[in-house]
């Protein structure tokens, strides 16, 4: 337990490859990876290329970004269906601190946050009150 940051239920990351700042993400132990919401997700070349766009999330600027295709992998998502997903490992900044992270890509559009952290950033690094929010804030 010693030397991991508490975090809570809803937190503010920013992913550095993609020039995400403050976004809002849902702390999500139920989940097995992080996911961000995109539009337009292709794969061409072994590249996956997509669209931030979002009226809603304010850190979203609209931007086409093509990077390289790290995985694609099932994943079964919280409706229960299982999907096909690209993923991609970038920088993200977290709690004060700079991270390598994999995260999957996919239309998050009805859900209301427009990134999911789940258990495998978490890991030997963090722990979950879930009676908190914003602790980044103070990182």
């Amino acid at each position: 337990m010693e030397n991991k940051k508490i975090v809570g239920r809803k937190e503010i990351i920013s992913i550095l490859d993609l020039d995400l700042v403050d976004l809002d993400a849902k702390i999500d132990t139920g989940a097995d990876s992080n996911a961000l919401h995109c539009d337009h997700i292709e794969i061409i070349d072994n590249n996956v290329h997509f669209t931030l766009l979002d009226e809603i999330h304010l850190a979203y600027h609209g931007k086409r970004i093509s990077l390289p295709l790290y995985k694609l992998k099932k994943i079964k998502s919280s409706n229960g269906e299982t999907q096909l997903r690209p993923s991609i490992k970038v920088s993200v900044l977290f709690m004060g601190k700079k991270y390598k992270s994999i995260i999957s890509l996919t239309n998050r559009a009805d859900m209301k946050f427009p990134m999911l952290i789940g258990r495998k950033f978490l890991k030997d690094r963090f722990l979950v009150d879930v009676s908190k929010e914003y602790l980044s804030k103070d990182a």
